[in-house]
């Protein structure tokens, strides 16, 4: 009985999202600037011995914001929501598909030029917002613009710094010494947060990144 009425409910909402006869269906374009994630560098003004696109990024924000938060409920007995940390990470970026990545120096240049690339930001959000049904689109907007005073927020972007970082260790270990002082500072901001999730992480996940792929544990 209860099987019967979960179908039923699920026709019914069926039957309300269905386009009328012969009405051409209405489209939206939010997934298709998603997939331009990928056309957009990082690391601009830096030289590289790998291109990194702000897609590619992006998925290693999520793990590491998600690996912060389960950190976080496991080892310190927190409260963070994994879920909302990881959902922070997917669209963390996403405004960039309409100003592109502006370079750290010049975003950070001054509170002038923070205050004025933020609401830039936020703008294209709201851009992007109204690129999905507007029945979909609250739900969006939940991760799109964060509530910046969570803890789940501040999760996300240590791991948004801490992707950085371990590009810049990605690219010492090549050789490449473009990234030496962007290494440096961005342990300082990581080490002035005083989390002690990312402590955690430092302490017994990032020694791996240093070590060749011969060294790794593989399949025996």
């Amino acid at each position: 009985m209860q099987d019967e009425e979960k179908d039923n409910k699920a026709l019914n909402a069926a039957d309300k999202g269905a386009e009328a006869p012969g009405k051409e269906p209405e489209t939206y374009n939010f997934y298709a600037f998603m997939d331009r994630m990928k056309y957009i560098k990082r690391w601009a003004l830096m030289r590289s011995v790998r291109e990194e696109n702000i897609m590619e990024h992006s998925q290693m924000v999520v793990m590491l914001a998600h690996c912060l938060a389960v950190i976080n409920n496991e080892i310190f007995k927190g409260c963070a929501d994994a879920s909302k940390t990881a959902l922070y990470a997917v669209y963390h970026e996403c405004s960039e598909v309409m100003t592109g990545d502006l370079p750290t120096p010049i975003k950070y240049f001054n509170k002038s030029m923070r205050g004025a690339y933020a609401d830039l930001e936020d703008r294209a959000s709201d851009k992007l917002l109204g690129t999905l049904p507007k029945e979909l689109q609250d739900e969006f907007a939940k991760y799109m613009k964060p509530d910046k005073d969570s803890y789940e927020y501040k999760l996300m972007k240590a791991a948004d710094r801490l992707s950085a970082y371990i590009k810049c260790v990605e690219e010492g270990r090549c050789g490449n010494d473009e990234f030496v002082k962007a290494e440096k500072s961005i342990k300082e901001d990581l080490d002035s947060r005083h989390m002690p999730e990312v402590e955690y992480f430092f302490k017994h996940f990032m020694p791996g990144f240093s070590l060749p792929l011969d060294d790794l544990e593989g399949l025996e």
